[in-house]
């Protein structure tokens, strides 16, 4: 049955008609309204489909607008426009919450601003975005929402256990774990050797005249054996 489009500002925002407007009402649908009804009645199953269809769409502009960058500046940057703080920031600026179809408690405890909920929301859209009219349109929606933000992230030097952590996690791997392995030398000019361990990959081990430096050591070691570059500061 066809409905008034009580969502027009919305559609105009993300540049996207719906043609189902069944589907984005189910993307503004949060879980808290779901009560005794099945998972198809929110939001939920359109989050998981859009998390894939971001980063897929986020990887392509990346490597469109930075063709020089090595996998590590890539990886860098893919997290940070990926991660739910960069969905919510999109959320806020098309008023994404005033949109939202929230249980009464739910909205009363401020969930119409609430990042994770925002976050969550804008993957959603673009499930539904990708389901109502393919990748094509989809990937539109990213280009048009986040592509400033892909231009304003910062090409930072980080150190690095920050980007073995942020590489750790673009592969799908578990977080790094560091053990300090020894301790040698007098109180005045300890030396410490330190180890690196993630899941699924040989560790690393590094020395310094400190606990930090030794990991920082390690996680430089496990980096350069992985062939992830980039600028890597000790700090």
């Amino acid at each position: 049955m066809l409905r008034p489009r009580k969502f027009k500002e919305l559609e105009t925002k993300l540049g996207h008609r719906f043609k189902n407007q069944d589907l984005l009402e189910r993307a503004l649908t949060h879980a808290s309204v779901r009560g005794g009804k099945i998972a198809r009645f929110d939001n939920e199953r359109l989050e998981f489909i859009g998390d894939r269809v971001l980063g897929l769409a986020i990887a392509e502009i990346l490597n469109e607008q930075y063709p020089d960058a090595n996998e590590g500046e890539l990886a860098r940057r893919y997290n940070r426009l990926v991660r739910g703080e960069a969905c919510a920031k999109v959320a806020r600026a098309i008023s994404l919450g005033s949109h939202l179809i929230l249980s009464d408690s739910e909205a009363d405890s401020g969930g119409r601003d609430k990042t994770t909920i925002l976050a969550d929301a804008a993957e959603a859209l673009l499930g539904a975005v990708f389901i109502d009219g393919g990748f094509d349109k989809a990937r539109a929606v990213v280009h048009n929402l986040w592509r400033e933000q892909s231009e304003l992230v910062p090409e930072v030097a980080v150190d690095a256990k920050s980007a073995l952590q942020e590489w750790a996690q673009g592969q799908g791997l578990a977080l790094p774990k560091y053990t300090v392995i020894s301790r040698k030398g007098p109180d005045h000019a300890p030396r410490f050797t330190a180890e690196v361990v993630i899941a699924g990959r040989e560790p690393a081990r590094g020395e310094g005249a400190s606990k930090r430096i030794a990991e920082q050591a390690a996680a430089t070691v496990l980096l350069t054996r992985e062939g992830v570059g980039g600028p890597l500061v000790d700090n």
